[in-house]
């Protein structure tokens, strides 16, 4: 079985192929540059979420500073304390054995 085209049906046919797949490459553009908004806008929504939590914290900590000062400064001490603690020890030399 063979197939015997003409030149117009040959180009015909060419130009049909390439017009469909000059419509898949745009519907992919499409849905790919819609995957990418989904995930920008997910991300801005998460990152104001984030936001919104630190200014909380924030607002907490600064109220919790105001109504207990002498032991916001206790914890404060206590904490710098325990880092140079742990920055003495993670720079001291090994143990000779």
């Amino acid at each position: 079985m063979s197939f015997n085209a003409t030149p117009d049906a040959s180009n015909s046919l060419m130009e049909h192929a390439a017009q469909s797949a000059d419509a898949v490459v745009h519907s992919t553009q499409r849905l790919a540059n819609q995957a990418v908004d989904g995930v920008s806008h997910s991300l801005q929504a998460a990152g104001r979420q984030v936001r919104d939590g630190a200014h909380l914290a924030s607002d907490k900590t600064v109220a919790y500073i105001r109504e207990q000062p002498v032991k916001s400064v206790l914890i404060a001490a206590a904490t710098g304390a325990a880092l140079v603690a742990l920055a003495h020890l993670a720079v001291r030399p090994g143990n000779p054995q």
